[in-house]
């Protein structure tokens, strides 16, 4: 597949398009008063230049966002990947969403433009389905987004979910949707997604063309030689099932050692999610009798907690302070920045 092929059943809100013609849609784009158009023709001109790569910036999840260059070849491979690991086919209805800021927003376009997709771009809102009377094949976002469309879900076939952990709240919310619902695992750096589950289930598929092994420390080392010759070491704590599964336990720069106990947040937060309807984490912070004590952080207006909530967490898990925040710090993707929370 030539990169600079575009493929012969591709769609642009309804409208076919040669390279010449793309280009020139992006030059007019580019002057555009909304900031998404800009970005969208920045990605399409960028697609057709002469470079073999794309500027993207890191999340900033674990520091200050920074330029990377991603292979075209590398983003043709992920692409195809997709594709073929969701079996969406070409003259697929598929809706670009989100920012082509971020490489998940990037990819949509990609995959569209080499997989003869028929693509829709809206601006990207919290409610991007919220005025929509199409049905979609393939639609990808972000957790805040399909929060605030489980309702219209109807109207779509597949959808991946990105940019930031899908919480047990939304988990429960998503059980009964009749859409094929997508938790995806990734980063800037692996080209958007390497790994997938279908809500509900407990361990991720990797996708084609990726082998997956642990470190010394437990933590998911990622061989994509599509990508980068060298194996990408990841700071997520997984439990290896086999060649192609894994079951992610936490972030291994969030574990809490309290008391001489190693304690995951990701699964007290799970075993919580029933209890608390408003966003949450838990969090390690200082003590001097524990080392680290469990924090619960709360974003809403303080308010009791039921009487049962802690009920079924061991004696280590139980949080021995609750902080309430108006809003979460976070990135642009919706991850919540734990720690500076935190120090908030």
């Amino acid at each position: 597949m030539d990169i600079k092929v575009i493929h012969k059943d591709f769609r642009l809100n309804g409208q076919a398009f040669n390279r010449e013609g793309l280009i020139e849609l992006a030059s007019n784009w580019s002057t555009s008063p909304e900031e998404y158009l800009v970005d969208f023709a920045h990605l399409i001109l960028q697609w057709f230049n002469d470079e073999d790569y794309v500027i993207q910036y890191t999340s900033g999840t674990t520091g200050p966002p920074k330029p990377i260059q991603l292979k075209k070849e590398a983003m043709l491979h992920s692409a195809q990947g997709t594709a073929s690991f969701f079996n969406i086919k070409d003259k697929s209805k598929a809706l670009l969403c989100m920012s082509t800021k971020f490489v998940g927003g990037k990819l949509m376009f990609i995959r569209s433009v080499l997989c003869g997709w028929h693509l829709d771009v809206i601006k990207p809102t919290a409610t991007p389905l919220a005025e929509n009377k199409q049905y979609y094949d393939f639609v990808a976002m972000v957790p805040m987004q399909v929060e605030n469309s489980i309702k219209e879900l109807a109207n779509v076939g597949t959808l991946i979910i990105g940019g930031a952990k899908v919480n047990a709240t939304l988990t429960k919310q998503l059980s009964n949707v009749s859409t094929r619902v997508y938790e995806t695992y990734g980063m800037t750096e692996t080209i958007t997604h390497i790994a997938a589950k279908r809500i509900g289930d407990t361990s991720f598929s990797i996708l084609p063309n990726i082998q997956i092994t642990t470190d010394n420390r437990g933590c998911l080392v990622i061989h994509a030689s599509y990508i980068v010759k060298e194996p990408i070491v990841t700071n997520d704590l997984v439990n290896l099932l086999d060649d192609s599964h894994f079951e992610w336990l936490g972030r291994v720069d969030n574990v809490i050692n309290s008391g001489g106990v190693k304690l995951f947040p990701e699964q007290i937060e799970n075993k919580l999610a029933p209890f608390i309807p408003w966003r949450f984490f838990i969090a390690g912070k200082e003590d001097d009798y524990f080392g680290n004590k469990v924090v619960l952080v709360i974003e809403s207006k303080p308010y009791d907690l039921p009487i049962n909530a802690f009920d079924q967490l061991t004696k280590f898990e139980k949080p021995k302070e609750i902080q309430f925040v108006d809003q979460f710090v976070e990135t642009a993707s919706g991850k919540v920045l734990r720690k500076e929370n935190i120090k908030k």
